[in-house]
């Protein structure tokens, strides 16, 4: 008998240190997940109930414990485009292959942040899909110039620059004349100004 109750308490002890075991071991791995973020998160609570064994009674009780996970937020960023798509139709990849701009054909296009991309090839529709974030313009397609001065304006695709591997547009090549009076100064205050000039 008392054998019994002793084999009793062991594995009452035993399930209560499995138990918290699980609890530690989910927390960490939450913790883990939510130092990886790399955007900003919204916050949604997600709540897990494990189950607490007291040793002195062999009693179990509920134990509630809320976990807080994080959703990553998308951007609501929009781009420049017209009837043939973002930038004009321009295939933004050909900025960086081939140093100039080249139409896009509608037998290439590629969906993307909710704007149609249109490319010379399928070669560069590949490189595209693969890395957008390479071969998009600044400043959701909109001219480098206005953006830099508080607001957005149309783009000519022929007045454009590869700055530091980032691709610039301009209304015109006589406004991109003005933007590379001072290219990084202009770039800093494009920078603070976007997104908020789209609002």
């Amino acid at each position: 008998m008392h054998i019994q109750y002793l084999s009793k308490v062991a594995l009452a002890l035993f399930m209560s240190l499995a138990l918290v075991e699980a609890g530690c071991a989910t927390a960490r791995h939450s913790t883990s997940s939510n130092n990886s973020q790399e955007q900003a998160t919204d916050v949604a609570v997600t709540t897990k109930t494990y189950t607490d064994v007291t040793s002195s009674t062999s009693a179990r009780t509920d134990t509630s414990i809320t976990i807080a996970t994080s959703q990553p937020k998308t951007p609501n960023i929009r781009y420049f485009g017209d009837s043939k798509g973002a930038i004009r139709g321009t295939d933004p990849v050909a900025y960086f292959t081939q140093g100039r701009p080249i139409a896009g054909s509608s037998k290439f296009t590629y969906t993307w942040n909710n704007a149609t991309w249109r490319f010379a090839s399928a070669e560069n529709r590949q490189l595209f899909a693969a890395n957008p974030k390479r071969y998009a313009p600044q400043y959701g397609g909109f001219c480098a110039w206005a953006v830099s001065q508080g607001y957005t304006a149309s783009i000519d695709p022929n007045a454009w620059k590869i700055v530091d591997g980032k691709l610039y547009l301009n209304y015109n090549k006589g406004v991109q004349r003005q933007w590379e009076r001072d290219i990084p100064g202009n770039i800093r205050k494009a920078n603070a100004n976007w997104p908020g000039v789209l609002k």
